[in-house]
């Protein structure tokens, strides 16, 4: 069993910023890629972003050039900055991480989400 869990959202004013950080636990062999989605009200998750074991990263181009995204692969962690929030950006944010457990089968296991709210 992976447990992963989100952190860091809540609210913030328009051209704010915030950090989002996810975790991950568990019957970990080897983290692989872990990424970021999102869920507005009233709509369908998204992709927001994703880095490698690696480090390479990626993003949608509705956050591309106020984001970045970081990992600790000592922790199992990844963290997700986002800059000059829109109230396009309120949404639910889920983490996603792929992982290899002791058998080297690949899995993916969620988390919860954290709730974000970009509002004056």
């Amino acid at each position: 069993q992976v447990h992963v869990v989100e952190s860091g959202g809540g609210l913030v004013q328009p051209g704010g910023s915030l950090t989002l950080s996810c975790a991950a636990s568990g019957d970990i062999f080897s983290l692989e890629t872990m990424r970021w989605y999102r869920q507005a009200p009233g709509r369908q998750r998204e992709f927001v972003a994703s880095i490698t074991r690696s480090g390479r990263t990626n993003f949608a181009d509705s956050v591309k050039g106020r984001s970045t995204v970081s990992r600790d692969n000592a922790k199992n962690t990844m963290s997700l900055q986002m800059n000059a929030l829109e109230v396009e950006d309120t949404a639910v944010y889920y983490c996603k991480a792929d992982y290899s457990d002791r058998w080297s089968i690949i899995r993916a296991s969620w988390g919860q989400g954290t709730r974000v709210t970009v509002s004056s």
